[in-house]
């Protein structure tokens, strides 16, 4: 699990707000522009300004520096469903 300080309370909260690791999941990559499968900074802060994040791009520089597993300084595909993981524990849900 990401420890984002956020905890498992939180991220079963924002569950039962509707949002799901699915919904996140195919926001996450329909933001991959150009289609190598890998999310950079650019589209990560794209994703996160989606999903209403006040500085988005902190927030996905937190986001690779929390999930970014091989330290490549992207997000692959591989390592999608820990940016979920973690999107979920910052509290981020989609919009009404």
């Amino acid at each position: 699990m990401v420890n984002t300080g956020m905890g498992r309370k939180n991220m079963e909260a924002a569950r039962k707000k509707g949002v799901s690791e699915e919904q996140l999941k195919a926001i996450f990559k329909a933001h991959d522009i150009n289609g190598d499968g890998r999310l950079n900074k650019e589209e990560l802060t794209k994703a996160f300004r989606k999903l209403g994040a006040f500085v988005p791009g902190w927030r996905a520089e937190r986001a690779i520096y929390y999930t970014d597993i091989d330290i490549d300084g992207v997000i692959s595909e591989g390592e999608i469903d820990q940016l979920v993981v973690y999107a979920l524990e910052c509290g981020y849900k989609l919009d009404d």
